[in-house]
């Protein structure tokens, strides 16, 4: 094991969070409004009683880009988590289908999976993992031989304390960054390196953000309002679930 400093990890998030900064404003910049009112519920925001144009594409445009965060941030934290684990135990991004990371430690050699936070999915999505671990965990023992062979569904934040599931390891949080650095202390290490001019980029975003939703406000209401501002809930729907002709 080699010890990572936090001049490491500073040095790795620093220009990376920028990164995650520019394909967020990306997103945004790029998106169209009929891409978000096609992945939303409409029937949801009717029976929510929003009634103005201003505030239902808010809501809409929120929703759609709050899950584009979370996916840009979750591609970060891995690649992060790849980069703590290649310094202290020379990991390696897997090459495995559904694994994310590899690497030994004390004669055990580890299959992880990375996910944001601890609820990240369905049963079937979890028998899914559980089955490419079985997978990934013949094809490593094979070239491992004598290696015994541990999956490990890591989790980037949150709690579990009940981490043996049976076919797995369950680590989450501070048992999830220790594992993969040997420091009890990484998941608070990696938090104010997170904010390096966020401040700036987020004023930037901001700018953007407010231009897209006057532009969606005005392009709504000309498309899905009447004369007299109602919007038309029957051809919203219709655009957003019915049959094409």
């Amino acid at each position: 094991m080699t010890k990572i400093t936090q001049n490491e990890i500073i040095d790795f998030i620093e220009p990376n969070i920028q990164q995650f900064h520019a394909r967020k404003l990306e997103s945004l910049l790029a998106l169209q409004l009929n891409t978000i009112l096609a992945r939303k519920n409409p029937y949801l925001f009717k029976a929510r009683n929003q009634n103005t144009a201003h505030d239902l594409v808010k809501t809409i445009l929120d929703a759609y880009l709050s899950s584009q965060e979370e996916g840009i941030f979750g591609r970060f934290l891995e690649e992060l988590a790849i980069f703590i684990c290649g310094k202290t135990y020379s990991g390696k991004k897997s090459s495995a289908e559904g694994m994310d990371l590899e690497f030994q430690r004390d004669g055990i050699a580890y299959l992880v999976s990375i996910k944001s936070g601890p609820n990240w999915g369905n049963s079937r999505q979890i028998a899914r993992m559980k089955d490419d671990f079985k997978k990934a965990r013949k094809i490593l023992g094979t070239n491992t031989s004598g290696v015994k062979v541990v999956a490990v569904n890591g989790c980037c934040y949150g709690k579990d304390d009940n981490p043996d599931k049976g076919d797995y390891l369950k680590l989450c949080g501070q048992r999830f960054w220790e594992f993969i650095s040997g420091n009890e202390n990484c998941y608070t290490d990696i938090i104010e390196p997170l904010g390096y001019r966020a401040k700036e980029k987020n004023e930037s975003f901001m700018i953007e953000y407010d231009k897209a939703i006057n532009k969606f406000t005005l392009e709504f209401a000309r498309e899905y309002c009447a004369s007299d501002g109602a919007i038309l809930w029957t051809k919203l729907v219709q655009f957003n679930s019915g049959k094409k002709s």
